[in-house]
């Protein structure tokens, strides 16, 4: 396993970023690494050197070019895979045998040999499938809608979260070394931690207080206090202010942080995620050394080692009531380790066939939802591991997941697709993405915004490798 260097703590095996396993290189987008080189002192004639100017500048505009058809015919893709999908569905709900209208005889032969039985039977249910079909007809069920749109990251965006009820703002953890506060009514992002010495890797805010915890490929998390003025967030932001955080004025950035309250130290490798137990005094921690950790937050010791699983872990994630806790790990597996009182046990749940990238627990039911390399979503009940409840098969790999309180789960995939279904299985919508709107590069993670009572204009925020964290309001139709 490499030593960690710093950056991104992923690798990316279909997307051109990084996906739990290797590094890359930061991204510097203002000057390109050949033309710099050429800049610094030379023994090169100056008539050779701008004759290298000219040949990868040449070079660079054709890999442009390619980058752009490229884009073109992904969209395309996009749209016949979408047409395909709705097809299929349709051609399944009326129980069609294409392959009997290849071969007219066939059918013929076969309807002649159909017994009364077989007939009213078919009868049955085709009425059945009739009703389906004319109820698909009804249109889209689910509005979903871009709202706001935050930009000031300079590389992948790893993981994105909700602050508490009642605090409109969100939370960012990102491959260039910083955390951001956002304000969600302004876009403006209101404090930056810059207290890590690698890849922020995940967020999570404290449940009551404010305080935040992430977790980073320098191998330790720590904990910050995320007090930010209110005042400031409400206002509403220009497309110049937002373009400020990436640029060189220093008046418009947002004030740094950069000393933590408490530092969770311990282990050897990058950790790779962190929460909070239920209450807030105890956190967990997961890491590429193949063990996760328990701490005590307020004076930052080692409670438990938790160990068990064969290979380096990509996620963890805590009960919002009880003393549980899910870790996922690239052999293929996820454990449930419960605290509660007396007996502390730990089960696992097996049932993927490639590295299990996240698993969390639904709101109001006792389940967890995995995601997987393996392009599956899983659906188990916490007192059964043997089998899944529900499978939902996709055409790419599934990254960090969320559910919401009712129930929709929400996918984020490789492929720059964000996908909802319900606990059941059944798809929901996939959110739009075109070259206006969307992500432009893999999806990273998804998080719901629950609070009923809440005024932010989003609801559901989705946060990717193009340095992009979306707003969006999803909404069911009938309540629009």
């Amino acid at each position: 396993m490499p030593q960690d260097t710093g950056k991104p703590p992923f690798n990316i095996k279909r997307a051109s970023g990084p996906k739990y396993g290797g590094t890359m290189p930061d991204v510097d987008t203002n000057l390109p690494s050949w033309r710099s080189d050429l800049d610094t002192e030379s023994n090169l004639p100056p008539i050779l050197r701008g004759r290298l100017h000219d040949l990868f500048s040449q070079i660079e505009k054709e890999f442009e070019t390619l980058y752009a058809e490229n884009i073109s015919l992904q969209e395309k893709v996009d749209v016949l895979n979408e047409k395909l999908e709705r097809e299929s569905l349709i051609n399944e709900k009326q129980g069609y045998d294409f392959t009997d209208f290849e071969n007219p005889s066939k059918i013929s032969k076969h309807k002649s040999g159909t017994s009364s039985s077989q007939k009213l039977k078919t009868a049955h249910k085709l009425k059945a499938q009739t009703s389906k079909i004319v109820s698909s007809f009804k249109g889209p069920t689910v509005s979903c809608n871009l709202v706001r749109e935050f930009s000031g990251h300079r590389d992948g965006v790893w993981e994105v979260a909700v602050a508490r009820p009642g605090q409109p703002v969100i939370g960012t953890a990102s491959a260039d070394h910083s955390a951001c506060i956002w304000g969600v009514d302004s876009g403006r992002c209101l404090l930056q931690y810059l207290g890590h010495q690698g890849s922020v890797n995940s967020l999570r805010f404290h449940p009551t207080k404010d305080l935040v915890l992430t977790s980073s490929g320098d191998h330790k998390a720590h904990v910050w206090q995320a007090a930010v003025n209110w005042e400031t967030s409400k206002g509403n932001s220009s497309d110049e202010e937002l373009e400020g955080l990436e640029g060189e004025g220093e008046e418009e950035r947002p004030p740094p942080l950069r000393t933590p309250l408490v530092e969770l130290v311990g282990h050897t490798n990058v950790v790779i995620s962190a929460d909070w137990l239920a209450g807030g005094e105890q956190a967990v921690t997961a890491a590429w050394d193949r063990t996760a950790s328990l701490y005590d937050v307020e004076t930052g010791d080692m409670v438990q080692t938790l160990s068990g699983h064969d290979q380096e872990l990509t996620h963890t994630s805590a009960h919002h009531s009880q003393r549980l806790v899910v870790t996922s790990s690239r052999d293929t597996t996820f454990r449930l380790w419960d605290f509660r009182e007396p007996i502390h046990s730990v089960s696992v749940f097996q049932g993927h066939t490639d590295t299990v990238t996240c698993a969390v627990f639904t709101k109001r039911e006792d389940k967890v939802v995995s995601g997987s390399d393996d392009r599956s979503v899983k659906v188990w009940d916490l007192r059964n591991m043997r089998s899944p409840l529900a499978t939902i098969r996709s055409d790419s790999a599934v990254n960090r997941l969320d559910v919401s309180n009712a129930g929709v789960v929400a996918i984020p995939h490789d492929n720059r697709q964000v996908r909802l279904y319900d606990l059941g299985g059944q798809r929901i919508v996939r959110l739009p993405r075109n070259n206006r709107q969307g992500h432009q590069r893999m999806v990273c993670c998804v998080t719901w915004v629950d609070d009923n009572s809440s005024s932010m204009p989003c609801n559901f925020f989705s946060c990717g490798f193009d340095r992009l964290i979306l707003g969006w309001n999803i909404q069911s139709v009938k309540d629009t």
